[in-house]
């Protein structure tokens, strides 16, 4: 199992940055990389994020653990909708309060299984994704009113 792992601080409370991100199919409104996300099966876990990336592709997403409380959840692609040459693939975010600064520590990380030769490669594209991701979101956050 390989690891890619990106994480980043936001100048916004927890709260707010959870607001966002825990709505697990609400991509679309912050991603600009995705141009529709919409929800298969309800919002709890074991629903799926129907995504659908600006490009035309689609990618289909299943909500695995989701805890509100310690603002975190975990997702994975289906086994017959793996979008990237991995034999599988789940991935977590992770939001932790800054207390001190009152801003926010955010972690987006996935875990995958793919042929040896293409780890280097796979890792690079998944942290590239989490990193335009968290941007996304940091962008998206400046925009909301202050509350």
């Amino acid at each position: 199992m390989s690891l890619s792992y990106v994480s980043s601080i936001l100048d916004a409370p927890a709260e707010k940055v959870w607001s966002v991100l825990g709505d697990f199919h609400g991509l679309a409104e912050w991603v600009t990389m995705i141009a529709t996300s919409k929800p298969e099966g309800g919002d709890g876990v074991g629903s799926v994020r129907r995504v659908t990336l600006v490009d035309g592709r689609v990618v289909g997403e299943r909500l695995v653990a989701y805890d509100d409380p310690g603002r975190r959840y975990s997702y994975q692609f289906g086994d017959d909708e793996l979008p990237f040459p991995v034999r599988s693939y789940r991935g977590t975010v992770h939001v932790l309060p800054v207390t001190d600064t009152n801003r926010t520590f955010i972690e987006w990380f996935g875990e995958f299984d793919c042929e040896a030769a293409q780890v280097e490669e796979m890792n690079a594209v998944f942290t590239g994704i989490y990193t335009e991701f968290i941007a996304n979101l940091r962008d998206h956050l400046v925009r909301l009113p202050v509350t």
